[in-house]
């Protein structure tokens, strides 16, 4: 299979699973128990029947089901996921509010726990049966079974109760800051919810390529390159290594959507204003407009995170373009 058609079909697959992705999130929302209705209509009491049925029609909640769908795909298409049931504001204006906090915190964590997971595993790997391959084998498979929500929890009654060294939660102080007091303020209060999403990722990829290094390490290019006499640093850089990364960087893109995951729990325990904390709000007031954009937005960036790692795959790996 040539590089075009399998690029096409990864495309096409990547396109239809948005599609499927895209009619479950409608339907799932619509066979919700509770009324609709009521939801929009819960927060005044003294709303009458017909102001009721107003809100319905405003909402679109009216409309024959086939007919909802319609127009949902319609308006998804134009960038409009409807209006939040709690304050009637554009489902995408509250969304794109909350999407720094989480790039942020998301972007950071991943960064350091892929950087330092490859060179714990590399290490490691190397290394086999030494007092480090050991050690850090065990923290890793401590930190992976450790739960992100336990483990928030803990440091914030440690770090930010008892010892006080942090902020309890929120992104940045209530005082107005600029410049460098600005920055140096978000980073406090990033601090902790960075480092405990860090940990609970960084024992997986430590693991993963710690065991791709061992497996290179046993093929025939490795062999040959240490009896023509180079040094073992060399070898690990040049060969060893490189041969290695495929399988640790695919997973790094498959994992966006459990590091996404991972971050609503992370959000909620340090009130971190992010696209997990409204998503935990979300389910709490029943708002099911932004919970449904939530969910196309998350299960969007995953389709196109998997799509890359398998681009990436291909790339770097011509056999699987022939399979």
């Amino acid at each position: 299979m040539g590089s075009r058609r399998y690029l096409l079909r990864k495309i096409g697959q990547a396109l239809a699973t948005l599609g499927f992705v895209l009619a479950f999130n409608f339907f799932l929302f619509r066979i919700m128990p509770g009324d609709p209705v009521r939801l929009i209509a819960r927060s005044n009491i003294h709303l009458t029947q017909a102001e009721q049925e107003e809100l319905a029609s405003e909402f679109g909640l009216t409309d024959p089901i086939p007919q909802q769908f319609v127009n949902y795909v319609g308006d998804t298409l134009r960038g409009e996921l409807g209006l939040s049931f709690t304050n009637a504001r554009p489902v995408t204006t509250v969304i794109a509010e909350r999407i720094w906090p989480t790039v942020l915190l998301v972007g950071l964590s991943t960064f350091l726990s892929v950087a330092f997971g490859l060179l714990i595993g590399i290490r490691g790997g190397w290394r086999r049966g030494s007092g480090f391959d050991k050690g850090s084998l065990f923290g890793s498979l401590v930190l992976y079974s450790a739960p992100e929500g336990w483990m928030g929890m803990v440091f914030l009654i440690v770090f930010a109760g008892t010892l006080a060294w942090f902020p309890t939660g929120g992104y940045q102080s209530p005082e107005e800051l600029t410049g460098v007091a600005h920055w140096t303020d978000v980073l406090n209060h990033l601090f902790l919810p960075a480092l405990t999403l860090t940990l609970g990722y960084i024992g997986q990829y430590a693991v993963v390529m710690r065991s791709s290094l061992m497996e290179v390490m046993g093929e025939e290019f490795v062999t040959t390159a240490r009896a023509k006499g180079l040094h073992d640093k060399l070898v690990r850089r040049r060969h060893a290594v490189p041969n290695a990364l495929l399988p640790t960087l695919s997973l790094v893109f498959y994992e966006f959507g459990f590091v996404l995951g991972g971050s609503i729990i992370i959000e909620a325990v340090y009130s971190w204003p992010g696209l997990g904390q409204l998503t935990y709000r979300a389910i709490s007031d029943l708002d099911y407009p932004i919970i449904q954009g939530i969910f196309l937005l998350f299960s969007a960036a995953v389709i196109v995170f998997n799509l890359a790692a398998d681009l990436l795959y291909g790339y770097l790996d011509p056999r699987v373009r022939e399979a």
